[in-house]
């Protein structure tokens, strides 16, 4: 917008510029044509009015005034009739003007070209004879408007260069008008791009003319709106999964008493059915409270210490693992201390998700690879398991919430995991992808900012 704003007031600079020094110019070059031209022909008639006297006196006062004139002036004096006058001048050919004059049709002027001049001006007139008004010689000038031509480029090229300058400081002042035009609608796509990138607290300042500040109030009124909207959601959603987990416990516990003192096998096994719903809706409950905490506002990143969580996190899951003789694996060992940028409890809650889920679908006796691959800016952590793998039909919703695929997952998980998974990795910038593993099973992916350089080895 504010190329195109100066590119219009640069527009409108320019065609003032011509509308008002164009014609100016145009008017200075035929001031100076009918100038010159009424000069030399002015000349040429007082030279006329010697040659027609044809004294001796005459003579001698036009042959001084033709050299006079040829020293001071770049125009040559030429003369026709009254022999006497004719020495130390030049004599004119014969052509058509000159047989003009000759006739009487009156003064003739040649610029030479019909486009502005020519390299010379040429205007013969008739010397009469005092008295009878007989045509008895011609004085013709020959003037050079090489002086003329420079004085045109002077004319036209000043004009350009101060429209040059003009159009310049236009520019200059352009930038500035349409930067303080388009800062409110500057300042309102800030606010739009923090709000986007889930920064429900951005507002915009209500300032500029009064649309843009009508239109700022509107979207802080909204934005204020939603937040509140949001926030109660969010509130509410921890506060009844927090509020539920006493109540799920509870029945929990009455069910296993229930169990330990019935001897029938049917409301035994039905028993059994009840508790298992209710360690499935506890999942679920703590899944909940686990996600309205993850979409809370979030600390800002900061740098933490990668290997060092990774290998926190695989020490505290090889237990588990042990049992079922699954083998989990760190690939790629990273030189130094490198960082990433994360919150705080972030990268921990990510790595447990993933590491559950991959350990719920490994075969026994199978290998979790977990991979740490540097890339420039970035650096992944990518969890690979031996499991069934995933469809791409349904790798395109895992991330959804409550959605629970067709592998073993499905058994007994919440289907937040993921959407937890990406959640946390949004607020640190980051991401989250699914891509099969080499052979079989899933490969997950998180991608996070990195703080320092990074060196494989």
């Amino acid at each position: 917008m504010i190329r195109q704003l100066v590119r219009s007031y640069v527009l409108l600079v320019a065609v003032a510029i011509a509308l008002f020094t164009v014609p100016v110019a145009f008017t200075l070059t035929n001031q100076l044509r009918d100038d010159t031209e009424a000069s030399v022909l002015r000349e040429a008639d007082t030279m006329a009015l010697l040659l027609a006297n044809g004294d001796r006196t005459s003579c001698e006062a036009l042959q001084k005034m033709a050299t006079a004139y040829a020293e001071k002036t770049p125009g040559d004096v030429q003369v026709t009739g009254a022999a006497g006058c004719t020495p130390g001048l030049l004599a004119p050919n014969r052509d058509a003007d000159l047989r003009k004059v000759l006739d009487g049709d009156g003064p003739t002027t040649d610029w030479g070209s019909s486009f502005i001049w020519g390299p010379e001006l040429v205007i013969t007139v008739p010397a009469h004879e005092a008295g009878t008004g007989r045509v008895v010689g011609a004085v013709r000038v020959v003037y050079s408007t090489g002086e003329m031509t420079d004085r045109l480029w002077q004319i036209w090229g000043f004009r350009a260069v101060l429209a040059v300058l003009v159009l310049g400081v236009a520019a200059l002042l352009g930038v500035g008008v349409a930067r303080r035009l388009t800062r409110p609608l500057r300042q309102l796509n800030d606010m739009a791009s923090k709000f986007s990138d889930g920064d429900l607290t951005a507002r915009s300042p209500v300032t500029g003319p009064p649309e843009t500040q009508t239109l700022a109030r509107t979207l802080n009124q909204g934005a204020e709106r939603l937040d509140t909207l949001i926030a109660a959601q969010r509130i509410f959603v921890a506060d009844a999964s927090h509020q539920l987990r006493t109540p799920l416990t509870a029945l929990r516990l009455s069910l296993d008493n229930i169990a330990d003192g019935v001897d029938d096998d049917f409301v035994r096994e039905d028993v059994e059915q009840a508790t298992a719903e209710v360690v499935r809706m506890s999942r679920l409950v703590n899944g909940l409270l686990v996600l309205a905490r993850a979409e809370a506002k979030v600390a800002a990143a900061e740098p933490l210490p990668l290997m060092d969580l990774v290998r926190e996190r695989l020490a505290v899951w090889r237990p588990a693992a042990d049992e079922r003789g699954v083998t989990i694996a760190l690939r790629g060992s990273i030189d130094g201390r490198p960082s990433v940028l994360a919150s705080p409890g972030h990268l921990d809650q990510m790595l447990d998700n993933v590491l559950s889920n991959a350990l719920e679908v490994s075969p026994d006796g199978g290998t979790i690879t977990v991979r740490v691959d540097p890339r420039g800016d970035v650096v992944g952590v990518s969890v690979l398991d031996e499991g069934p793998g995933m469809p791409d039909a349904e790798k395109s919703r895992a991330f959804d919430r409550f959605w629970r695929g067709r592998g073993l997952t499905g058994k007994s998980g919440s289907g937040l995991g993921l959407a937890v998974v990406r959640q946390l990795a949004t607020d640190d910038g980051g991401t989250v992808t699914l891509t099969d593993a080499p052979g079989s099973g899933l490969c997950v992916t998180i991608t996070l900012r990195a703080a320092g350089h990074l060196h494989l080895r």
